[in-house]
């Protein structure tokens, strides 16, 4: 063994560890809805070594990074055996996405990815790339995994090297390390990404949210968030698939919007957290937003408030693709904390915490997006005025 090797092991060993037990912290301030906090929770640091790096002396005597990793983002969320699971999306330096499991003891810090990455079954050619995964818990015992399966447009010309399409794909597992492939969801759009399995039966049916699109990219006539019904899952149809939360021009999902992960049920109906995309003069800007829909009626919105819940800030808005919030994984635990799981610029992993109760507080007395200057100027006289007979003296 060089003292190269052996220097340079010891000295990422310990960077390695430092990170993984740093301590997180809540961010002073902020708006009384939620807490941020200091540190990301995963980073492309975070990646064991033993992913990176060949430890065999001779065959790496200077001990090179021999498999590179970009990112880890994008992750859904979910608390298995007591601990706290994120099922990120790991993205290598050859722009190929995987997911692997990290756990935590508190939701906040000390997130440790699992030995190996998750392998399922998949046809050789179904799969290019997969991403995005979210987890939910559903009543029929299944913990199932969806995520975007994406390939090259076959029907694209040579020349042309983007062209993609996109549509859902559907694991599941008991425990978290066999997972089984089922085959993709099938519904009337020609791209499908951002879909999310309902936790409970719907008339004894699967329901999904989904987020069609005419392109890869564009929207086009799709870009909201959609609902459609599915028989079963092992061969999951949709044949009706309806937009229930609509793109809205000047607000901050104008471009496209889409589920974020499963809503979280509660006594005044199901909370739903969600991302909006509107264009600007520095490319699309993504934001989070949250709603309320009916308990019995899905598809039925009872509350929308205004405007975003989380949008990047500081650090956050720089990255591989900039400007750009992202959640699809949160967690309600058994004192109704809520864990918010979210990335920023496609490059890292955040947590913000809140609880159901103050979220059902944001989403029910925030007002809504009035659509105009007018109505916005309207409601904030309307809380000046409302102050203006409180004594801030007494307080």
């Amino acid at each position: 063994m060089t003292s190269i090797f052996k220097n340079r092991l010891e000295q990422l060993q310990k960077v390695h560890q430092t990170l993984i037990h740093q301590k997180n912290q809540i961010e002073t301030g902020g708006n009384g809805i939620f807490d941020r906090y200091r540190y990301p929770v995963l980073t492309a640091a975070h990646i064991p070594l033993t992913w990176k790096y060949d430890f065999d002396a001779k065959a790496n005597p200077y001990f090179m990074e021999r498999i590179g990793f970009n990112a880890v983002f994008n992750a859904g969320a979910i608390k298995f055996n007591g601990k706290f699971i994120l099922v990120a999306r790991v993205e290598g330096a050859d722009r190929k996405s995987f997911f692997a499991i990290a756990e935590s003891e508190n939701g906040i810090d000390g997130f440790e990815f699992w030995n190996a990455p998750i392998v399922f079954d998949t046809d050789e050619h179904a799969d290019t790339n997969v991403y995005d995964m979210r987890l939910v818990k559903h009543e029929d015992g299944w913990i199932y995994g969806l995520f975007c399966t994406e390939k090259r447009d076959p029907s694209a010309p040579e020349s042309d090297q983007t062209s993609a399409l996109a549509q859902c794909g559907i694991i599941r597992t008991k425990d978290l390390k066999k997972w089984d492939r089922l085959p993709d969801l099938k519904t009337p759009s020609p791209q499908q990404r951002n879909v999310v399995l309902h936790p409970e039966f719907v008339g004894g049916k699967y329901a999904f949210y989904t987020r069609p699109q005419d392109s890869f990219i564009e929207a086009g006539t799709g870009g909201g968030i959609g609902f459609g019904l599915a028989d079963n899952i092992e061969n999951a149809t949709i044949t009706h698939e309806a937009i229930f939360y609509k793109k809205e021009y000047h607000t901050v999902y104008e471009a496209k919007n889409g589920q974020g992960p499963a809503p979280i049920k509660t006594d005044k109906g199901w909370l739903h957290l969600a991302h909006g995309v509107r264009n600007t003069a520095a490319g699309l800007r993504y934001v989070l937003y949250m709603f309320m829909t009916d308990l019995d009626d899905l598809t039925k919105v009872i509350y929308k408030p205004g405007g975003y819940f989380i949008a990047p800030e500081g650090e956050e808005r720089v990255g591989d693709v900039s400007n750009v919030t992202f959640c699809n994984g949160w967690i309600a635990d058994q004192d109704e904390k809520v864990y918010i799981y979210y990335a920023s610029s496609d490059t890292r992993m955040h947590v913000a915490t809140s609880t159901v109760e103050q979220l059902i507080d944001y989403v029910v007395n925030t007002p809504e997006d009035g659509l105009s200057s007018a109505k916005s100027i309207k409601n904030i006289v309307g809380l000046i005025d409302k102050n203006s007979i409180h004594s801030f003296s007494k307080i």
